[in-house]
C-alpha cells in the first residue's frame, strides 16, 4: 500500500515535466510532420494536402541541398577536430608540469563566452577590411591578406575554426576528469611489458576514455548539426550560400519568407538526419565498448 502511494507521488512529481515535454517537443514535432505534407503558408488562406511536393521541391533547391551538405560537413569536422584536440590537450595537461592549471583555465575560458559574442568577435578579427587583426598580423610577417569570410572556399572552415577554439576546452575538461579515474597501476603494468608512450596511449588511455569519448562525440555531433548562431553572427550564410546550414535555411524559409510547409519539411529532414547520424555513432561506440570490455 505504501509502495503504491509512493509511486503515485513520484508520478505526480514527474507529471509537470512530462506535460512540458509533450507540449514543447512532441506536439510541435508531430505538427511539423503534418504540415510538411500541406501547403501551409502565411500567404495561403486554405490548408490543402500536397503529399511529398515539399520534399521534392526541397531536394530540387540548390541552396537547400547545399545547406544540408554544409551542415553534415560541419558536424563531422567539428566532431573530429574538437575531440582530437581535446584529448591531446587533456593527456598533456594531466601531467604535473608547471603552469598546467593556468593553461587549463585559458583553454577552457572561451567556453564560458556566448557563441554570438565569439561570432561577432571573430567577424572583427577575420574581416578583410584594413582593421582586420588577423590579416594585419599576416602582413606584418610578410604574408598576403586572406579573405577569411568572403571567400566561398574557406568561409565555412573559418567559422569552424572559431568553434573548435571555443569548445575544445569544454571537451578537454571532461576528458581530464575521465583520465584522473584511470588506475595508475595499469600504466605501470604497461611499462613493465615494455610499452612506450604511444603504445600506452592507444592500449590503455584511449580505450579507458570510452565514457568521455561517447559523451563528447554525441554532444559535438548534435551541436554541429544545430549550428546557427555563429553562422548568423559571422557570415549570415554568405558569401552567396557558401555557409548556409539547415538551421539558417529553416529560419529564413519559415520566418522570413513565410514558406512554413517547406520549412516544416526541412525540419523533418533535419530530424531524420540527426537521428540517423546519432544511431550510426551510437552503434560504432557500442561496438568499441564491446571490443574493449
Amino acid at each position: 500500500m505504501y509502495s503504491k502511494q509512493r509511486e503515485r507521488i513520484f508520478m505526480l512529481m514527474i507529471l509537470p515535466a512530462f506535460i512540458g515535454f509533450m507540449i514543447l517537443f512532441i506536439v510541435p514535432t508531430a505538427m511539423s510532420f503534418f504540415y510538411s505534407f500541406t501547403n501551409w503558408s502565411v500567404y495561403n488562406t486554405t490548408l490543402q494536402f500536397t503529399g511529398l511536393d515539399n520534399y521534392k521541391l526541397l531536394f530540387q533547391d540548390t541552396k537547400t541541398v547545399a545547406a544540408i551538405k554544409h551542415t553534415l560537413q560541419y558536424a563531422v569536422l567539428i566532431t573530429i577536430l574538437q575531440n582530437v584536440i581535446a584529448i591531446l590537450l587533456a593527456v598533456f595537461l594531466t601531467k604535473k608540469t608547471a603552469g598546467a592549471n593556468f593553461v587549463k583555465s585559458v583553454v577552457f575560458l572561451p567556453a564560458v563566452l556566448s557563441i554570438l559574442v565569439v561570432g561577432f568577435l571573430f567577424q572583427y578579427i577575420m574581416t578583410s577590411a584594413d582593421y582586420g587583426l588577423l590579416n594585419n598580423m599576416i602582413q606584418f610577417f610578410g604574408g598576403n591578406p586572406v579573405n577569411w569570410l568572403g571567400d566561398s572556399k574557406i568561409a565555412l572552415y573559418s567559422v569552424l575554426g572559431t568553434q573548435v577554439w571555443q569548445w575544445a576546452g569544454w571537451s578537454m575538461v571532461i576528458y581530464i576528469a575521465n583520465l584522473k579515474s584511470i588506475d595508475s597501476a595499469l600504466y605501470e603494468a604497461a611499462e613493465i611489458d615494455g610499452a612506450g608512450k604511444i603504445r600506452k596511449f592507444f592500449s590503455v588511455t584511449l580505450p579507458l576514455l570510452y565514457p568521455a569519448v561517447s559523451f563528447n562525440v554525441l554532444m559535438s555531433l548534435i551541436g554541429g548539426m544545430k549550428v546557427f548562431d555563429v553562422i548568423f553572427a559571422m557570415t549570415k550564410g554568405g558569401p552567396g550560400y557558401a555557409t548556409e546550414t539547415i538551421m539558417t535555411t529553416l529560419i529564413r524559409e519559415g520566418f522570413n519568407s513565410g514558406r512554413n510547409a517547406y520549412a516544416s519539411a526541412l525540419a523533418v529532414v533535419f530530424f531524420i538526419a540527426v537521428f540517423v547520424l546519432s544511431r550510426i555513432v551510437i552503434t560504432f561506440l557500442n561496438k568499441w565498448e564491446r571490443k574493449i570490455s
